[in-house]
């Protein structure tokens, strides 16, 4: 990823955790000529995200500091297993820690649910999609950590595509004037999408044309012939509670789409830790 994209945030952070006055512990106990080595740890198994976004904590607070990745994001950690390295003056290592654990941990966590997903769906052709149930300040680098967790991106915000929803329909009075004014200001490249939450709705929009159907909190046997209705002619997306135990019997649909706010706005943690040698 960019560096210029990233350090906003990690400097972001630095910032709200240091304060006014940096890390008053550590100044006081620790010599100011101290040197250490310390190692990130996965103290659980998952997938690797954020690692470029965490080293780059402890080098905006020191840039003298060696920095080794033993691991690439994406990895697939096991327990125990070492994926960074960080040697030089004690002080910044310590000041930096929560923060770069702070990000690893986060991103980590997102990775690793996606993953969940995408490996309960193997063998069916539904990508796993995330949404814009983002951290504020964080988007960037959590669609990476579900890139990287093996799924797929959908819109970054609301002005690279037209996300037609329930209450966009009721302001404009149907299916039909939604995506006729949708498809008077959209450009050339931009892509429209309508949310349904019915076989009728799915059949308007598809009467008066679309690029892709949001398919809300449908079940499987009405999925399924959401996708026989389509036939091809627009991307369908599967949405709505999305869990692993659901999310088999909803690719099985033909669904081309399964998108889930869980991965980003309610994944869990991967713990790691930085320990020193």
């Amino acid at each position: 990823m960019l560096r210029f994209l990233i350090e906003p945030i990690a400097r972001a952070a630095l910032a709200e955790d240091l304060g006014r006055a940096g890390d008053i512990t550590t100044d006081a106990v620790v010599p100011a000529d101290a040197e250490v080595t310390a190692v990130i740890v996965a103290r659980q198994a998952g997938v690797l995200a954020g690692l470029e976004a965490g080293l780059l904590a402890f080098e905006l607070l020191d840039p003298g500091l060696r920095l080794e990745s033993i691991c690439a994001d994406g990895s697939r950690l096991e327990r125990g297993q070492a994926v960074a390295r960080i040697s030089g003056r004690a002080r910044p290592v310590l000041a930096a820690e929560r923060v770069a654990l702070n990000l690893l941990c986060r991103m980590s966590g997102i990775a690793t649910a996606t993953r969940s997903l995408v490996d309960a769906i193997e063998g069916q052709k539904a990508k796993i999609v995330c949404t814009r149930k983002t951290t504020p300040g964080l988007r960037i680098l959590e669609k990476e950590a579900v890139r990287l967790g093996g799924g797929a991106n959908h819109r970054f915000g609301l002005d690279d595509a037209m996300l037609i929803k329930d209450n966009h329909v009721a302001l404009a009075g149907g299916v039909r004037p939604a995506l006729e004014r949708a498809r008077a200001q959209a450009g050339h490249l931009v892509k429209i999408e309508l949310e349904v939450d019915t076989l009728d709705q799915l059949g308007e929009a598809l009467e008066h044309g679309v690029d892709a159907v949001l398919l809300d909190n449908m079940d499987p046997p009405t999925l399924r012939r959401a996708v026989e209705m389509v036939a091809g002619r627009a991307v369908t997306e599967a949405s709505g509670r999305i869990t692993r135990e659901t999310a088999p019997a909803i690719a099985a649909t033909g669904v081309d789409l399964i998108s889930s706010g869980w991965i980003t706005h309610s994944a869990p943690i991967l713990d790691l830790g930085l320990d020193i040698d």
